[in-house]
């Protein structure tokens, strides 16, 4: 992780996650809060959110089609989101990569392609000293988009050769 990625993860730290799999593919979740849900499920969805619970666990495994769950007990598929979700659909270039500032795959490319790639995470990173970062709320993931944006950067990097 760089300086900087840890700089915004120390700001918005990654809550920690009780021992929970996805009941539809084995994968351990990732905690979410209740807000991240209310934020990103389709209109028509969030008043079906179990009430009285606060943390719910967000499923990464690319080939699922859940996104949300909570105690063995599928909640939400990624049909039942307002937006496309980066870990679950990464191949399309309008897929947001960072929700709070619209980076999506597409707009990192165009960057790359002009020489700009580094300017996206100094970008971001200057957002969140600023307090203008919401990742907690806006990302499907509940935490800091830095790693995914420096994931799609390096996939786009030109290889070295040795």
């Amino acid at each position: 992780m760089s300086e900087r990625q840890e700089e915004c993860c120390a700001i918005h730290p990654p809550i920690r996650c009780g021992p929970e799999k996805c009941s539809q593919c084995g994968m351990m979740g990732k905690p979410v809060k209740k807000i991240t849900l209310g934020a990103l499920l389709k209109a028509e969805k969030r008043n079906t959110i179990p009430t009285g619970q606060e943390e719910f666990c967000f499923c990464r495994n690319p080939d699922c089609a859940v996104v949300y769950f909570a105690l063995g007990q599928i909640l939400y598929f990624k049909e039942d989101l307002s937006q496309p979700i980066y870990q679950k659909e990464r191949q399309s270039s309008s897929t947001p990569v960072c929700y709070c500032f619209g980076w999506t795959v597409g707009k990192i490319r165009q960057k790359m392609e002009r020489g700009d790639g580094k300017r996206i995470v100094e970008q971001i990173t200057g957002e969140v000293k600023r307090g203008n970062c919401y990742c907690e709320i806006t990302n499907p993931q509940g935490s800091c988009c830095l790693g995914n944006v420096s994931q799609v950067i390096a996939e786009l990097s030109p290889k070295k050769s040795d």
